[in-house]
């Protein structure tokens, strides 16, 4: 296994000569592969000179401490500093120093390992030697959310507000890093209008809330969706909104069993608008009959004992 990455390497070497060979005018090699495999980031000396005693330094985005070598001093063998997202996964090619080799070996490639990595020789005279080298890595998107930080965690949502022919819907997305695309679906994955998007950050993190109104439709499931394309995260909530259908009128034990036990669950307001409706109609009912037939006495007010 361990033969063929040293080969791989020195073929990709070769392939991208013309450009590792000249590190200082910042011509960037792109290197793509794909989430799970493991990515050769190579980098060489076109002098060839020997870098068994000198001094190599690869960093992620300029910040993150990803590999150092110094005359056989490394982070596999002892050396403190390495960032916790490489530790463990991060090899060198021993074998090729004496020929200027100080190409790395990243293991089980993630999405959030995409990025510019810089390969530094601080000590080359008569300046030091730069290298530039931009890792892609190809991924699918799934929930991240306990394995990235600051991927969306499941949003939350809600039923802000309803009337008798509409339905407020509002989803909620806290801390959240880089900025997420939010959006209301339907059951079919079709995207519901919705108003713009409230957005705020803090300490590089980012809120947003979504506000969308739905009516009655062919499905009573709505669903919020989060997306983060840079780091292939993907996460979503439902909501169940119980439109009572027209029959609901003519059947006070159907409303009052399923529609009005799961308005509760579902939000306040629309609980109590639909109840309020009922009381009235119910009102309405008994005064037409006290009417018709005075001798029934008076009419009975209606109140939630009744139902």
């Amino acid at each position: 296994m361990l033969n063929n990455t040293v080969w791989s390497i020195l073929c990709l070497l070769s392939l991208s000569a013309a450009i590792v060979g000249h590190a200082n005018d910042q011509s960037v090699v792109t290197v793509i592969s794909k989430e799970g495999q493991d990515a050769v980031l190579p980098c060489s000396l076109s002098t060839r000179k020997n870098i068994v005693q000198t001094v190599f330094d690869w960093k992620k985005d300029d910040q993150k401490e990803v590999f150092l070598y110094d005359a056989g001093i490394h982070y596999n063998n002892g050396r403190t500093g390495q960032d916790q997202q490489f530790i463990g996964r991060v090899s060198h090619f021993p074998g090729q120093l004496e020929f200027g080799n100080a190409s790395i070996i990243i293991q089980n490639t993630t999405v959030i390992d995409s990025g510019t990595y810089s390969c530094v020789f601080p000590r080359i005279q008569p300046q030091a030697q730069i290298f530039k080298i931009q890792l892609l890595i190809g991924g699918t998107f799934k929930d991240r959310s306990n394995i990235i930080p600051g991927a969306a965690q499941e949003p939350c949502v809600t039923i802000l507000t309803a009337t008798e022919h509409k339905v407020f819907l509002k989803c909620e997305v806290r801390g959240a890093f880089p900025q997420p695309k939010v959006q209301w679906q339907d059951s079919d994955g079709k995207v519901l209008p919705a108003e713009e998007p409230q957005v705020s950050e803090r300490d590089k993190r980012y809120s947003v809330t979504l506000i969308t109104t739905v009516t009655r439709t062919t499905t009573n499931r709505f669903y919020c969706v989060v997306t983060q394309d840079v780091i292939k995260h993907r996460t979503a909530a439902d909501i169940y909104v119980p439109f009572c259908e027209p029959k609901c009128n003519h059947s006070a034990g159907t409303f009052m069993g399923g529609w009005f036990s799961g308005a509760l669950s579902v939000g306040g307001p629309l609980a109590v608008f639909l109840v309020i409706k009922y009381i009235k109609k119910r009102q309405r009912e008994r005064s037409d009959q006290q009417e018709k037939d005075p001798e029934n006495g008076a009419a009975v007010s209606l109140n939630l004992e009744d139902v």
